[in-house]
């Protein structure tokens, strides 16, 4: 399977150039890649509070109407990242975008320190299948805390996709944890971050990689923009679980309303606290 990473520089409070720079590296994808993954909160940039209103959308907007029209020219899915304006309540959203539409959403669950009194934090994980692959979502900070990938691996996460946000000095950071992630749950783990400068004096750390289902680095980005193409043997997920399976031998799982969506989607509600 190909896929190609969009490390890219974007702009807070500016959808339009946002969403132009999406739509180039779209239309610059080869004619055999499958899926492209642009970083968290792409199309929107971060928001500030003050313009957070006028600045988030619904899904039914004219952003990801944009990016799916361009996913079904091209035949491409695409997972990006945007502010999410539902009737007035505000969230951190990844969406898996393909040509039928959008397959799965995602509103981010664990806010980093600039997200609280932004956004709301999510109330659930969610899979999909995807060209015979299960894939989940996870945005940033997210993967800082194990629970979070080791909640898509309970509903079948064969993929997990992170959209990241990730500036200096963390960078670090999310390489030990993109590993860990892979490893601890047997699955691919794929990683995109934003660079460059941003609002607020934040320098994004780049570092965009692709794990293997052993926690191998199979590739890793350095700090400048870039589109980079990397290939998914999706025969080493057998290889990784053969002998041994995590979820088959762990003594804890995660507590949880486990709920299948029309369409093939699979939730984990999160228990209230």
């Amino acid at each position: 399977m190909k896929v190609e990473l969009a490390q890219l520089a974007g702009r807070d409070n500016d959808t339009a150039y946002n969403l132009e720079r999406a739509l180039q590296a779209m239309a610059a994808c080869a004619a055999d890649t499958q899926l492209i993954v642009f970083p968290e909160t792409h199309l929107m940039g971060f928001p500030s509070l003050e313009a957070l209103a006028e600045t988030a959308e619904p899904l039914d907007g004219p952003t990801v109407s944009a990016v799916l029209a361009a996913a079904r020219e091209r035949n491409i899915a695409v997972v990006i990242g945007m502010a999410e304006n539902d009737n007035g309540r505000f969230y951190n959203t990844t969406l898996l975008i393909t040509p039928e539409g959008i397959a799965l959403k995602y509103r981010k669950t664990h806010l980093w320190a600039s997200d609280r009194g932004v956004f709301e934090a999510g109330d659930r994980y969610a899979t999909c299948e995807w060209n015979g692959v299960r894939v989940g979502l996870l945005i940033c900070y997210d993967i800082d805390f194990p629970e979070t990938a080791r909640a898509l691996a309970q509903l079948g996460a064969e993929l997990l996709i992170v959209t990241n946000g990730n500036m200096d000095p963390y960078g670090p950071t999310h390489r030990t944890a993109i590993m860990a992630r892979a490893q601890e749950n047997q699955a691919f783990a794929l990683m995109v971050n934003r660079v460059e400068e941003g609002d607020g004096g934040l320098v994004f750390a780049g570092g965009s990689a692709l794990v293997d289902p052993l926690g191998t680095l199979l590739f890793e980005a350095g700090r400048e923009e870039g589109q980079f193409a990397v290939e998914l043997d999706l025969n080493q997920l057998t290889a990784a679980r053969q002998d041994y399976r995590y979820l088959d031998d762990q003594r804890l799982r995660l507590p949880g309303e486990v709920v299948e969506q029309i369409g093939g989607v699979r939730e984990l509600l999160i228990p209230e606290r």
